[in-house]
């Protein structure tokens, strides 16, 4: 597919997708709503799962260990998946195509698809649920919040949080069955 064809499926996307965008993106006029979601993406950023891969070893010892390194590699992996889309699908995020859409914070790079963000956060609750199911309990809502954090903060469309999670899924099932 050559990058006038991606552009143009792109700008289609957009504009099928900029209401959505509009309806979530209002709720920062809300203060106390934006202050959420700005914490939850800045968390979301990594220090949840970091301090997670930190604590599973104290909390369950040598189980602990292992599913920290899953996550680990499943971490890198991902890395290495969203930042090799982003660089080549170049799809501009949705508050640079349409000014009227307010950036609740500033994004870590340019580009908005997919949603590195959401590829993490749903690949590290998978990893994490699947050696300690208990902290589905924590981590499933805040895997959703972080999510529904980067549509309303005017980072990403939904389209790029779709396939961020689809994606984070994928790669989590595979290192799984590569590591588990």
């Amino acid at each position: 597919m050559t990058t006038g064809t991606l552009s143009l499926l792109f700008d289609r996307f957009d504009a099928a997708e900029v209401i959505w965008c509009r309806r979530f993106n209002r709720a920062l006029s809300t203060h106390s709503v934006a202050k959420v979601f700005r914490i939850v993406s800045r968390l979301g950023d990594g220090v949840v799962w970091y301090s997670l891969m930190a604590l599973l070893p104290i909390v369950f010892g040598w189980q602990g260990v292992h599913a920290a390194l899953v996550m680990a590699v499943t971490g890198v992996s991902g890395l290495l998946v969203y930042k090799a889309l982003k660089h080549r699908l170049v799809r501009e995020r949705p508050f640079i195509r349409f000014t009227e859409l307010l950036p609740g914070m500033p994004p870590l790079d340019r580009y908005s698809f997919p949603s590195g963000h959401t590829l993490h956060a749903v690949a590290f609750s998978i990893v994490a649920i699947a050696y300690f199911p208990l902290l589905a309990l924590l981590l499933v809502p805040f895997a959703v919040l972080v999510a529904l954090s980067r549509v309303v903060l005017g980072l990403h469309y939904p389209s790029d949080v779709i396939a961020g999670a689809l994606l984070g899924a994928g790669l989590a099932v595979v290192v799984l069955k590569v590591m588990g």
